[in-house]
């Protein structure tokens, strides 16, 4: 699992049907402190998560087992939307004090 931010969304009208109805998000890889790490990914979206938002996201074979990803052509996947990181006794992230990036 690795962390990411929500940047924006990917529509696509014309798809294979397994992913037809499935959220797709655009995500930027972050480093542990919170800073752009590689290249945007686009994602489905298996918890609900939102513009701005820290997530984890997985990607490869691991990508297509969820609930919702089973049996979809998919390599990156969001499962978790984060509340807070705790790293060596100290808060580093806390979705309720932070405004997004």
């Amino acid at each position: 699992m690795k962390f990411a931010y929500v940047i924006g969304n990917c529509v696509a009208t014309r798809k294979d049907e397994k992913v037809s109805g499935r959220k797709l998000l655009v995500i930027q890889p972050v480093n542990i402190k919170f800073k752009a790490s590689g290249d945007p990914l686009v994602a489905i979206d298996a918890v609900g998560a939102g513009e701005g938002e820290l997530v984890l996201y997985t990607s490869g074979s691991s990508a297509r087992q969820t609930e919702l990803t089973e049996g979809t052509p998919c390599d990156c996947v969001l499962m978790a939307i984060v509340d807070t990181v705790e790293l060596h006794g100290n808060y580093i992230f806390d979705k309720t004090k932070e405004s997004g990036q």
